[in-house]
């Protein structure tokens, strides 16, 4: 059975982490809060799909802070800042850096539970990129060396003729090797094949 996505609410006002609790904590998602963005950095613990409700200013470490340190520790949990309407610029410039989305004080119910199951299911979409291409990276680890030469022709267009004029082997051990570069790959066809060698290549979408 699949976790509930879990909402980090983030902020020294209890009556706003108390609203939100009530609001957010029901049968779809689990709710956790903290009173400071240093709570929630010592505190905070891996979940997907995930995103995070994060006051712009707080005593102590303000939300912009905790974002950047975020950014700096490689989370990509998608952050939705909540602030007042002087706070928008900052929310803005957040944006430019990363953050998912901002909502102003005081803010419509429907609007926020809006933005969070986009932050949600964003969170869950890149998390399974990542699964996929970090599946992709350990079948690329298994290729032998001759193997991945071949793989790496193949991928460039190359037909099993030039590869063997290449790699100065037979053009049917050119065959025996692609046909084992397929099963190790789990691509049932070349486009497959093509298609995961990309997807392996392109970076890490979440850390």
């Amino acid at each position: 059975m699949n976790p509930k996505p879990t909402i980090h609410v983030v902020d020294d006002d209890e009556a706003m982490r108390d609203s939100l609790v009530w609001l957010l904590d029901d049968d779809r998602y689990q709710v956790r809060t903290y009173v400071s963005g240093e709570d929630f950095l010592e505190r905070r613990a891996a979940s997907v799909p995930a995103c995070i409700i994060l006051d712009i200013r707080m005593p102590g470490m303000s939300g912009v802070e905790v974002h950047e340190r975020l950014v700096r520790d490689g989370v990509s949990t998608p952050v939705v800042f909540v602030t007042g309407h002087g706070d928008v610029p900052m929310a803005v410039e957040a944006i430019k850096r990363g953050a998912f989305d901002f909502i102003e004080k005081p803010f419509n119910e429907q609007k926020l539970t809006g933005i969070i199951e986009r932050a949600i299911e964003h969170d869950a979409e890149v998390a399974g990129r990542s699964a996929a291409a970090s599946e992709i990276a350990a079948r690329l680890a298994r290729l032998s060396p001759r193997e991945r030469e071949v793989l790496d022709l193949v991928v460039a267009g190359k037909m099993n003729k030039t590869i063997a004029d290449v790699m100065n082997i037979s053009i049917k051990t050119v065959e025996a090797h692609r046909a084992k570069v397929m099963e190790k790959m789990g691509a049932r066809s070349l486009a497959e094949l093509v298609q995961s060698v990309m997807r392996a290549a392109e970076p890490a979408a979440r850390a």
